[in-house]
C-alpha cells in the first residue's frame, strides 16, 4: 500500500506531456547524430573549419565559443582564429587590442564592431587574447561591397593600390555555378534588371573572395583555422569554401552549417536541405541577442 502511495505521488508532480527539452544536436554529413566530444577529434584533422552561424543566435554563439575551447585543448593550442565580422582594415587595431596596447572601449571607438560584439563576439576575441592566438580580420571593407552592389566590380579598378590591399585580388571570378548564388539570383525575381542583379551577386562575391583570400594567407601548417561566419557565406560549400577551394583544392576543410528547427526533437531535416560535413540544429525559438 505504501509503494502505491509514493508511486501515486510521483504521478502527481509530473505532468503527462512532460518532455525532454533540447538546445542543440551536431550531425554529420550523413544525418547521423554526432556528439561534440567526436565532433572535436574529427575538426582536429581539418586545416579550415568553417562554423557557420545565424547572427543573432544565442546558442550559436556559445557553441562557437565552447567549440573553439575545445579544439584548442585538442591541437595543444594549434589553432587561428578568423572572422567575417571584422574587415581588413581593422586589423591594426585588433592587433593592438590581441597585444593589450587598446582596451575594449578604445578598440569599440577605433573599429567597427558589429552591434551585438559584447555578447557574440568579445568572447572569442578575449579567448584568443587570453590565450596568446592570432585572430584574423577576414572580410572586405563594406564600403567596397556597398560600391561593388551599386556600381559592379568595374568601379574598384580606380581604386588605389593602398585600398586594393584590403580586398582579395582583382579580378574577381563570379560565377552562377557557385553554390548559394544562384538562390541570390532568385531572389531577385525574373523581372529584375540583369546588371543590377549582377551587381548585387558581385558584392556578395567581394566578400566571400576576400575572407577566402585572407585565411589563405594567414593559414600555417599544422594548424586548424576557425573561420566564424554567417550561414549563407559557406552553405551548400559555396561562398568562402568555393573560393578557397578554387585556389587550393588539395586543402580539408570542413563546413558547419546551422539551420532551425521547430520539432523540439530537433531532428535532422529531411526535405530541401543539402547538409555540408556538420549540421547544427538549433530551436527556432533559441533566445535571440537582437
Amino acid at each position: 500500500m505504501k509503494n502505491i502511495f509514493i508511486v501515486l505521488l510521483l504521478i502527481s508532480f509530473c505532468p503527462l506531456n512532460a518532455q525532454n527539452f533540447k538546445a542543440y544536436q551536431f550531425y554529420d554529413q550523413k544525418g547521423k547524430e554526432i556528439d561534440t566530444d567526436k565532433l572535436v577529434r574529427k575538426l582536429a584533422d581539418y586545416d579550415v573549419v568553417f562554423f557557420g552561424e545565424n547572427h543573432n543566435s544565442s546558442i550559436n554563439h556559445w557553441l562557437q565559443l565552447k567549440i573553439t575551447e575545445a579544439l584548442h585543448l585538442q591541437k595543444n593550442g594549434q589553432i587561428i582564429l578568423g572572422a567575417e565580422m571584422f574587415e581588413r582594415d581593422n586589423q591594426p587595431q585588433l592587433n593592438q587590442y590581441l597585444n593589450g596596447k587598446f582596451d575594449a572601449k578604445t578598440l569599440k571607438d577605433s573599429a567597427r564592431l558589429w552591434n551585438n560584439y559584447a555578447t557574440d563576439y568579445q568572447p572569442l576575441v578575449d579567448f584568443a587574447k587570453i590565450q596568446k592566438l592570432n585572430f584574423i580580420a577576414t572580410n572586405v571593407p563594406r564600403r567596397y561591397a556597398s560600391r561593388t552592389a551599386k556600381e559592379g566590380f568595374e568601379s574598384l579598378n580606380n581604386l588605389t593600390e593602398k585600398d586594393k590591399r584590403y580586398m582579395a585580388r582583382l579580378p574577381i571570378k563570379v560565377t552562377l555555378d557557385t553554390p548559394g548564388y544562384p538562390e541570390m539570383k532568385a531572389m531577385m525575381g525574373d523581372h529584375a534588371d540583369g546588371t543590377k542583379v549582377m551587381n548585387f551577386i558581385s558584392a556578395q562575391a567581394i566578400k566571400d573572395a576576400t575572407m577566402a583570400e585572407s585565411i589563405l594567407k594567414n593559414i600555417q601548417p599544422g594548424k586548424t583555422f576557425i573561420h566564424y561566419n554567417g550561414n549563407y557565406h559557406t552553405k551548400e560549400f559555396g561562398g568562402i569554401y568555393w573560393y578557397v577551394k578554387q585556389k587550393s583544392p588539395n586543402l580539408k576543410m570542413a563546413v558547419i552549417s546551422v539551420s532551425e528547427s521547430e520539432n523540439p526533437e530537433l531532428n535532422f531535416p529531411e526535405k530541401d536541405y543539402i547538409p555540408t560535413d556538420f549540421n547544427l540544429i538549433i530551436p527556432a525559438d533559441m533566445t535571440k541577442t537582437y
